[in-house]
């Protein structure tokens, strides 16, 4: 598998990922680390428990790491998790809407991280 199927798989941005990170050696070192960042786990754990500053803390930085790294469609849903719990801000969305959203966000790392273990594998 290329970087660009992998991305194709996990419906990220290969041609974003390589504006921003300009070469395959970097989008490659990159997107196998965010295969073990712990931030979407913090995220899940924050959620479950129903800490408010550990979803912010957690969406803010899954978000961060997933639009450098081209995987739009993770960084907008923890986006939208990110900025529902902003400090100093109101929620806007039901709990359903935002159990939606989370539930979304989770299944689609879950896909990720396992796509980048198949590449990784395919790689080696």
């Amino acid at each position: 598998m290329t970087l660009e199927e992998l991305y194709s798989s996990i419906s990220g941005d290969y041609d974003y990922a390589k504006k921003v990170l300009r070469m395959d050696k970097m989008i490659d070192r990159f997107i196998l680390k965010f295969a073990k960042d712990p931030s979407m786990q913090k995220l899940s754990a924050a959620y479950e428990s129903g800490d408010a500053t550990g979803i912010f803390e957690g969406a803010h930085s899954v978000k961060g790491v997933t639009a450098n790294i081209g995987l739009t469609t993770l960084s907008s849903l923890t986006a939208r998790i990110s900025d529902e719990f902003r400090p100093g801000s109101s929620r806007k969305l039901s709990d359903e809407e935002l159990d939606k959203i989370v539930k979304e966000a989770q299944a689609l790392y879950d896909t990720t991280v396992k796509m980048i273990a198949r590449y990784e594998a395919e790689k080696a």
